[in-house]
């Protein structure tokens, strides 16, 4: 099994943006990964793109405007993880030795989430029967999933919902100092605090906005690295998978399902959690930035809410977590969202982050999950 580097890295703008197509956004992205990686189009051999709703092979659709070569285009629609599920296959493409040089790209619009939109099934029915964790989806709304889970919280550690709100305050920071992100205006807690109720005890800040965007990445063996010339070197230590097991309950897709894949990423990559310099991490909610934080080893179980009061999650601190802005503030049109986790990671890794920099940056764990449900880990490290 062959090394696998990242090579190029590319972002088109998150936010609403009607006027531009999925395509010309994806098309945007892969441009910038190719020109950041010093490629050109014809050197993909092959070529994974996540999208949500977007229709049929919009992978395709992206690499006929960039001109078709006859390379393989996997299409894959995974929830909130699609672009981590299409960078993990563009990795293992690589890592197999069946090709040199892999594209993964993400595409998002808000148009096609709103469309999918409508009533819950119908309580009884085949569908609301599923699974346990399905069941759970379908009676309630995410925001009303993550209030419960935020009141579970409060009700087993006394936290305080001002401290969740931190989290919005500290990811609104990040982002404002991130040109691709979709909100960038920065609040403060009273803000966050007296914005619309969305589902008591969650404001609208405390929840992520839906948007546009593309994000894309370049993989390449540890040979064609030699050959570009790259340096430093990110390589990707771990590339790990997991769905839940039926005993998770409801929060099968989440917390109990990251702490195990994240176990699997540190012990393929030799690492753990105290070797991480920075996260990427699943934050849709507020609530889910503390949870994770706990999940993946950061700091002890009741303790995420004291850490984010004492500002080690923010830049600076003992663990930063979305380093860009995150879900909530650099957006989630869920296509692009786990690919533009890797751009944010090898920009710090490669010390090119400006005002957001994350000091002497070596390692840095990327992590999404996808309701119905799916968690992947990435570790990436600098050489």
């Amino acid at each position: 099994m062959t090394r696998v580097a990242v090579a190029g890295v590319g972002m088109a703008p998150f936010g609403r943006l009607p006027e531009r197509s999925a395509t010309s956004l994806g098309v945007e992205a892969v441009d910038a990964a190719l020109q950041d990686a010093g490629l050109a189009w014809p050197d993909i051999q092959t070529m994974y793109c996540g999208a949500l709703l977007l229709g049929l092979t919009p992978g395709t659709r992206i690499s006929e405007k960039l001109g078709l070569t006859g390379i393989p285009v996997v299409n894959i629609d995974n929830a909130s993880a699609s672009g981590s599920s299409a960078f993990r296959e563009a990795c293992l493409a690589v890592e197999s030795g069946r090709v040199d040089v892999a594209l993964a790209v993400g595409v998002g619009k808000a148009d096609g989430l709103r469309n999918a939109a409508g009533p819950p099934p119908r309580p009884g029915s085949d569908q609301h029967k599923e699974t346990q964790f399905l069941r759970m989806q379908g009676l309630f709304s995410p925001m009303g999933i993550f209030a419960m889970r935020t009141h579970r919280r409060m009700h087993d550690y006394g936290s305080r919902i001002e401290q969740f709100a931190m989290v919005a305050v500290k990811n609104r920071e990040h982002a404002s100092k991130n040109p691709y992100a979709q909100l960038r205006k920065p609040q403060t807690l009273d803000d966050v605090m007296n914005a619309r109720m969305v589902s008591d005890p969650l404001t609208v800040p405390h929840c992520c906005p839906i948007g546009d965007g593309a994000s894309a990445a370049i993989v390449v063996s540890e040979k064609k690295a030699r050959q570009l010339g790259l340096a430093p070197l990110v390589s990707v230590e771990a590339s790990c998978f997991r769905s839940p097991s039926s005993d998770a309950g409801t929060t099968a897709q989440d917390s109990d399902t990251t702490a195990q894949t994240a176990r699997d990423a540190y012990e393929q990559a030799g690492m753990g959690p105290e070797d991480i310099s920075l996260v990427q991490v699943h934050d849709a909610f507020t609530v889910e930035e503390v949870d994770y934080c706990e999940a993946m080893g950061f700091c002890p179980e009741g303790e995420g809410e004291r850490w984010v009061e004492a500002g080690e999650l923010g830049i600076g601190g003992r663990i930063p977590f979305s380093t860009d802005g995150g879900l909530l503030s650099r957006g989630h049109p869920n296509g692009p969202t786990g690919l533009a986790q890797i751009w944010e990671t090898t920009q710090q890794l490669r010390g090119q982050s400006g005002p957001r920099q994350v000091e002497g940056a070596r390692a840095g764990l990327v992590h999404m999950v996808g309701v119905g449900g799916v968690c992947v880990v990435h570790i990436l490290k600098r050489n």
